[in-house]
């Protein structure tokens, strides 16, 4: 299997500070049933190009059994979906901050998240090339 749909650890997002800025930032997209936090820098020397974590509410779901298997069908969403996105960063050389967060109130199945990521991910693309167009002007 290719490197490109890998899920390593250093492009999972953990730090609670990092975290923090991007609830602070107010950037976010949103498509039923996800919601996703982002922030870019520009120029960015750090290594990944791409960071994400993911979040399930546990005010609708009280079992952890059910919140990580709705984590684990995110992460495998995000990881399938993810590659266009990756080699688009490393290409213009800019860092991305990710937080996917469920917002549904019902057990999804990988299809549902599938289309939602789908449909996320080029909405990045384009919020990506509008912002960066308008700081370099």
């Amino acid at each position: 299997m290719p490197a490109l749909f890998s899920y390593p650890k250093s492009q999972k997002l953990k730090s609670r500070k990092q975290i923090e800025i991007l609830f602070s930032n107010n950037r976010s997209l949103y498509s039923y049933p996800l919601k996703i936090l982002y922030q870019y820098s520009l120029h960015s020397t750090h290594q990944p190009y791409l960071q994400a974590g993911v979040t399930v509410s546990s005010r609708h779901f009280k079992k952890a059994t059910q919140r990580n298997r709705i984590k684990r069908l995110l992460r495998e969403a995000y990881r399938t979906n993810k590659v266009s996105l990756q080699h688009f960063l490393e290409l213009k050389q800019v860092g991305l901050t990710l937080f996917i967060i469920y917002v549904g109130k019902e057990m999804p199945d990988i299809h549902l998240l599938n289309r939602a990521v789908q449909k996320l991910l080029p909405e990045i693309f384009n919020v990506l090339l509008h912002e960066m167009d308008t700081t370099s002007n």
